[in-house]
């Protein structure tokens, strides 16, 4: 497994993280195959939030889980997100929501500390030093150790740093092959034959290389936002075609092949893999052995539809 360091977070961390968003609907014995099966292949990085499941359910399924998979408290990375309220349909980053939902998130999942927690897409009324005290609180109390963000442009992480102490260690975003917009618009700067010299996020992955921001890639296997995967979809015969041969050259599967390709960037991202299924968990990690060159990346990513201006 590829491990980075985080800057000013967590060391020796997985490249590739699993999410536990679908964990709810695993009993408690497969959840702890899929937590075991995940760190065996060397994920040690496991990613929550408030709103996967009914009331936490996938925080609650996690900790049901976890005793039985032997592993200790102090052998994992557990991250946590907060912010959506799907309930009353609102994202809220008021301290009374952070302080309420890090102190759900800690009870259900039965431990006394967050490695990382994050705030989950922008609160449109977000007051920065509001949070910027919350933030303080959670550290002092020893119930956050480190801080981020999900679905941030530039400017909103700009004012948050002017007031929050604690460093911004990571943003998590969505990139797929198919869903690549993160890197899109530099290539096609200027030119108006084309949606995708559009700017959609500020250039996001450019100010976090910039600013020592982590990226984390959600959905990394993902058409649209929720459309399914683009793995042998009829709708991508082009973008299958590649992976099928980079897959059969390098003996693994196409999506360990899409993964790859995410982790080849030297932005020196991490992936989110969502899949409850253990064998694919380690069919997807052998992403890890998988060395792509700058001629293979470029023939992934012009076979998912993208061109050269």
């Amino acid at each position: 497994m590829k491990t980075i360091s985080i800057a000013n977070g967590p060391q020796n961390v997985s490249a590739i993280i699993q999410g536990c968003m679908r964990m709810p609907a695993l009993s408690k014995e497969d959840a702890a195959k899929v937590i075991r099966t995940a760190f065996d292949c060397g994920i040690n990085f496991f990613d929550h939030a408030t709103c996967y499941g009914e009331n936490g359910a996938a925080e609650t399924r996690f900790s049901e889980a976890f005793p039985l998979t032997g592993l200790r408290r102090e052998d994992i990375v557990i991250q946590s997100k907060c912010g959506i309220c799907p309930e009353r349909q609102e994202f809220d980053w008021t301290k009374e929501n952070i302080l309420s939902s890090v102190d759900d998130s800690l009870r259900r999942l039965r431990i006394d500390y967050l490695d990382t927690l994050l705030l989950h897409r922008p609160d449109l009324l977000f007051d920065p030093a509001e949070v910027a005290e919350t933030f303080d609180a959670l550290e002092q109390a020893g119930k956050v150790r480190f801080f981020g963000i999900s679905n941030l442009m530039p400017m909103q992480i700009e004012l948050l740093k002017k007031y929050v102490k604690q460093p911004l260690i990571i943003n998590q975003v969505q990139l797929s092959l198919e869903q690549s917009q993160l890197i899109d618009q530099p290539l096609y700067m200027n030119n108006k034959t084309t949606d995708y010299s559009v700017s959609r996020d500020g250039s996001a992955l450019d100010y976090c290389r910039l600013h020592d921001i982590t990226v984390q890639a959600w959905s990394p296997l993902q058409k649209g936002m929720f459309g399914g995967t683009f793995i042998d979809s009829p709708d991508f015969p082009e973008l299958n075609k590649v992976l099928g041969e980079l897959a059969e050259r390098e003996n693994v599967s196409k999506a360990a092949i899409a993964i790859a390709w995410i982790l080849r960037h030297p932005a020196n991202m991490q992936a989110i893999i969502g899949t409850m299924n253990p064998a694919h968990i380690q069919d997807i990690c052998a992403a890890c052995d998988v060395k792509l060159s700058h001629h293979d990346w470029y023939a992934l990513y012009l076979a998912s539809g993208k061109f050269l201006p």
